[in-house]
């Protein structure tokens, strides 16, 4: 497109964002689920032809897509590109301070799904447990978008994720996203999404079904500490409704 295309293009998405209503839709589908119009009514608090209005212009921008099932009607994320673009904006959306100081609530600020892979402190520190072991690394590009090494392979074998599979999907391998609640990255991509998938199958965390919260188990807890030191304290899982024995 060329400039002026472009910044109308921009202008439009940002309007259809901007509305209240729609950023609720938006923001509740972060968690990967797709969502009946009913549904997305009562979390936007808008009656049933209002969200209808609203859907279709979010669906009509690419936000949102459509899936049908028989007579059911649900709408998801268009992909995680728009996931990434919600928690970048929530970023910016925060002023700035000279120490940043988390206000997420504790169930999300521990772990929490960021669209199809996982945001939160938990998910900071594994990626930075990655970086730190020479599991991933930044090409010299500087485009968000990580290579793996062979120990980085080897590794993530080891955690269960299939590798030639995950590089075989049509979209990003492995980049960085913007967590919202802690102002620094955490891995998103195929690999992001695969890792957990993994943390999940392990039974290291168990997702909620009503929220994009994530619920460390005690053999969650012990195996994030063996394998990678990180430590979650006692009253961190209490107030992040850590799951229990």
């Amino acid at each position: 497109m060329d400039s002026q295309s472009n910044d109308t293009a921009i202008s439009r998405v940002a309007g259809a964002i901007a509305e209240p209503a729609r950023t609720k839709m938006l923001c509740s589908l972060m968690d990967g689920h797709a969502r009946t119009s009913t549904e997305l009514a009562v979390i936007a608090d808008v009656s049933a032809s209002t969200a209808s209005a609203h859907l279709a212009r979010l669906k009509e921008d690419g936000l949102i897509k459509l899936h049908t099932q028989g007579r059911h009607r649900y709408f998801s994320l268009a992909d995680a590109h728009v996931a990434q673009a919600i928690e970048a904006l929530m970023v910016i959306s925060r002023n700035a301070q000279t120490q940043f100081v988390s206000t997420a609530p504790s169930r999300l600020q521990l772990a929490r799904t960021c669209y199809d892979h996982m945001a939160g402190s938990l998910a900071v520190q594994l990626h930075d447990y990655f970086i730190d072991a020479g599991w991933l690394s930044m090409p010299v590009a500087g485009d968000g978008t990580y290579q793996l090494s062979v120990e980085g392979e080897k590794a993530m074998t080891g955690l269960g994720v299939e590798i030639e599979t995950v590089r075989a999907q049509r979209r990003r391998f492995a980049c960085s996203c913007l967590d919202w609640s802690m102002r620094r990255p955490h891995l998103a991509g195929a690999l992001g999404a695969a890792v957990l998938q993994a943390v999940i199958s392990h039974k290291w965390v168990i997702q909620d079904l009503d929220s994009r919260a994530l619920a460390l188990t005690p053999k969650g807890r012990k195996e994030l500490y063996r394998r990678f030191g990180i430590m979650v304290e006692s009253k961190e899982l209490e107030k992040s409704g850590a799951a229990r024995p």
